[in-house]
C-alpha cells in the first residue's frame, strides 16, 4: 500500500502496476480499485498487469495477452475467461484444479505444541504421505511464521517437530534439510534463488554438499541432475547457462521447487506456491504436486488464493490470529466455512471441525 502510496504522490499520467494486489487482503483490493477508478476518471492511463483474471473484467477496458515473450492478442475485457485462459497457454485447461488423490499413508510430518510468544500458539497437526494438507487464513495470521519454524529458518519457544518419528532440533535448517524437508518460500526472488546465479547452480543449490568430495563439486554430475529435473518440470529456458534472474515467474518456481525434488525431498512445504504466476504455469505445479503425492510425498501448502487450497488439498487448517482454527476435510471445506474459521476472534485449541459446512457461522 505504501509502494501504491508513492506512485500515486508523483502525479503521473500514466502508471504502470504489476500484480499490485498480490499480497492484499480483499478490502485492500476493493481500496485499490477504487483509486484507479478515479485515476482513470481523471485521465490517467493505467497498465495493469494481473494474474488474476476477475480483476480484468473488474477494472479493464482491453486486454493485450502475453505468451512467451510475444503478444498474442488483444481483446475486450469483457471477454470470457475460458477464452482469455485459451490465449494464455495457447490451448484450452478443463480443470482448474486437477487433484488427483491417492491413498493416504503413514504420518510423514508431526508437529505438536508449537509456540512462539506473540506469533503463534499451540500448533499442532500431521501430514500423511500422499497428502496435500492447506494451511489458510488471513494475512497477518501466522501461517508462513510456522512453515519458517517447522524448516528450521525461525526459532520456537515451546513444542516438538518429528519426521517420520525422529524428533527434529530446534532452529536447525540442515537438521530440517536432513530429515527431508524442503521448503519453498512465498518470496522466490529474495530467499528462494540466488538471482545472478544459473539455471544450473540455483537447481544445485540443496545437493551442492552431497555432490562435493574434499572440498570441489562434480560439476559434471550436477549438470546431468539439473538438464533431467529442469526437462521433467518442463523449464522453458535458453540453457542451463541461462541467468534465472531472467526467467518468467513461472519458470522462477520451477527452478525453486526443481531443487528440492533433486535432494529427494519426503515433505515439501509450499507457501505461495502460484503466486505471481500465470494460469498455464499454475495447472503444471498442481500436476508436480499430485507426481509429488502419488510418489509417496507429503506437501503441506499455504495459499492466500482460496480456491486455490480447496481445490488442491486433501485437508484443510485454517489458522486465525496465531492458532489454528480449525481443520475441514475436503469434502466439507467451503469459502464460507473457511472464512468463517479464519475470522474467528477465539481459535480453539482443539481445533474442531463442523460437522458439515453448514453448521459453521457463516459469512466473510
Amino acid at each position: 500500500m505504501v509502494e501504491i502510496a508513492k506512485a500515486l504522490s508523483l502525479e503521473a499520467r500514466v502508471l504502470i502496476m504489476d500484480e499490485p494486489t498480490a499480497v492484499l487482503t480483499s478490502e485492500e483490493v476493493d481500496k485499490l480499485f477504487a483509486i484507479v477508478r478515479q485515476l482513470r476518471a481523471d485521465g490517467v492511463g493505467i497498465v495493469f498487469i494481473t494474474h488474476h483474471l476477475e480483476e480484468i473484467a473488474a477494472l479493464g477496458d482491453r486486454v493485450t495477452v502475453l505468451r512467451d515473450g510475444r503478444s498474442i492478442d488483444q481483446v475486450p475485457a469483457s471477454t470470457p475467461e475460458d477464452r482469455l485462459v485459451q490465449l494464455m497457454v495457447g490451448r484450452s485447461i478443463e480443470q482448474q484444479y486437477p487433484r488427483e488423490r491417492p491413498d493416504v499413508g503413514e504420518v510423514l510430518l508431526s508437529v505438536r505444541g508449537l509456540t512462539r510468544s506473540g506469533v503463534f500458539h499451540d500448533i499442532s497437526f500431521d501430514v500423511h504421505a500422499g497428502e496435500v494438507v492447506g494451511l489458510a487464513g488471513l494475512v497477518g495470521a501466522g501461517r508462513t511464521e510456522v512453515a519458517r519454524a517447522v524448516f528450521g529458518a525461525d526459532p520456537y519457544d515451546t513444542g516438538t517437530v518429528d519426521v517420520r518419528g525422529e524428533r527434529l532440533a530446534r532452529h536447525d535448517v540442515p537438521a530440517a534439510m536432513g530429515a527431508g524437508i524442503g521448503l519453498v518460500p512465498e518470496d522466490r526472488k529474495g530467499q528462494g534463488l540466488v538471482l545472478d546465479a544459473s539455471v544450473q547452480e540455483n537447481l544445485g543449490l540443496v545437493t551442492l554438499r552431497s555432490a562435493s568430495r574434499s572440498g570441489l563439486v562434480d560439476l559434471k554430475a550436477q549438470r546431468t541432475a539439473a538438464a533431467r529435473i529442469a526437462k521433467q518440470l518442463g523449464v522453458r529456458m535458453s540453457g542451463l547457462g541461462q541467468h534465472v534472474r531472467t526467467l518468467s515467474g513461472g519458470n522462477q518456481q520451477k527452478v525453486v521447487i526443481g531443487k528440492w525434488l533433486l535432494a529427494d525431498t519426503r515433505v515439501l512445504i509450499l507457501d505461495e506456491p502460484t503466486r505471481g504466476i500465470d494460469v498455464g504455469a499454475k495447472v503444471e505445479i498442481y500436476q508436480l504436486i499430485n507426481e509429488l503425492t502419488a510418489s509417496g510425498h507429503a506437501v503441506l501448502m499455504i495459499s492466500s488464493d482460496l480456491p486455490e487450497v480447496l481445490g488442491m488439498s486433501d485437508r484443510v487448517l485454517v489458522m486465525a490470529q496465531g492458532r489454528i482454527a480449525g481443520e475441514l476435510p475436503a469434502e466439507q471445506a467451503t469459502q464460507d466455512a473457511v472464512m468463517a474459521l479464519a475470522v474467528s476472534t477465539e481459535a480453539s485449541d482443539e481445533h474442531p471441525a463442523p460437522k458439515n459446512a453448514e453448521e459453521g457461522p457463516r459469512g466473510h
